[in-house]
């Protein structure tokens, strides 16, 4: 078999209200990720690291963009240093906190993360899932 992406997701989109405004909040705080800008049309961008995974746009119906309650977006990280930069950038892009970067306990001893909420109000995530301790308290049952 060939090469497979390891994603079981295409991608997820966001509606937004201040599209231009979000398109510079997701420039910078997605960098601190790795990811970039890997297509762009009007209306619609969407980053990746090399696959356009998120993708933001102005709602194709021209209704409002809405917040889905219980919805967030979860990225990955390379580590804690990347979850706390992710933080940072964030805020500074104009994001409003909805938990600092730091372990939960109550999603595993290996995780570490933060939640933001974007310029629109979407709930999003940066996580490192530290594998090593996970193979540690968890072996091949994670």
């Amino acid at each position: 078999m060939a090469d497979q992406n390891p994603s079981i997701l295409s991608h997820v989109s966001l509606g937004s209200n201040r599209f231009e405004d979000a398109a510079t909040f997701y420039d910078q705080t997605l960098a601190t990720l790795g990811c970039k800008r890997i297509m762009a049309h009007p209306g619609a961008i969407a980053w990746g690291r090399e696959y356009p995974e998120f993708w933001l746009q102005i709602p194709i119906n021209a209704q409002t963009a809405t917040v889905g309650n219980g919805t967030h977006i979860g990225f990955f990280a390379a580590d804690k240093a990347s979850v706390d930069a992710f933080h940072r950038a964030a805020l500074a892009a104009g994001a409003t906190d909805e938990g600092a970067p730091g372990p939960r306990e109550e999603y595993g001893e290996p995780y570490y993360g933060c939640f933001v909420r974007d310029l629109d109000g979407h709930k999003i995530e940066a996580a490192y899932w530290d594998m090593e301790r996970a193979q540690q308290l968890y072996g091949d049952a994670q």
